[in-house]
């Protein structure tokens, strides 16, 4: 896939590890990178990012082929993998640096944002006022490498182990359903 067909979208839903490691199993995402964003600090590391200091949330942005998914499909599975209605945590994750935002380039992006906002409020999915903020898009800092992929390192660690592998099961079935998933997953 060529490097300049790909459009770029950069979002929070909760601990990046989740995020990251659903998003890289669809079909026409390229990468899922997972990193910081919306803050005050150039180059945070993830021990700053968690004290709440620094105004960054854990995001992931997503490297996509629009021939193969498109936007609105992408929002669509990032309300689906976490709670919007949820004020600055995602469960037990606590804290600014777990807030639900997504991240505009342009004004263009930024309906989009609000209209698949609008529409994921409509579906009713999810049970109360929905709280994710819609900003728009400084600067994207990439977490730490040990922070990539780390699902797939680490899927005994603990908290891989209760949150990470059951979002990821409860995400591969439904998408899966859709046929979202890409062809060469191990199911």
């Amino acid at each position: 896939m060529s490097q300049q067909n790909l459009e770029y979208i950069t979002f929070g839903g909760g601990c990046f590890w989740c995020v990251e490691s659903c998003f890289n199993l669809l079909t026409g995402v390229h990468a899922a990178i997972s990193g910081y964003s919306g803050g005050h600090k150039a180059n945070p590391t993830y021990e700053e990012v968690c004290t709440g200091e620094t105004g960054h949330a854990e995001v992931v942005q997503i490297a996509y082929d629009p021939s193969l998914i498109s936007y609105e499909q992408l929002m669509d599975v990032f309300f689906f993998l976490h709670d919007p209605t949820q004020l600055n945590r995602q469960g037990n994750d606590i804290g600014t640096q777990y807030r639900s935002v997504i991240f505009f380039k342009d004004e263009a992006e930024k309906a989009k944002a609000e209209n698949a906002l609008k529409q994921s409020e409509l579906s009713e999915r999810w049970n109360g006022q929905y709280v994710t903020e819609i900003t728009k898009l400084e600067e994207f800092f990439p977490a730490e490498q040990y922070h990539q992929g780390y699902y797939e390192v680490n899927p005994t660690q603990p908290y891989c182990s209760a949150v990470v592998g059951p979002k990821i099961a409860k995400f591969k079935k439904h998408y899966g359903e859709l046929g979202m998933l890409r062809a060469d997953l191990n199911n």
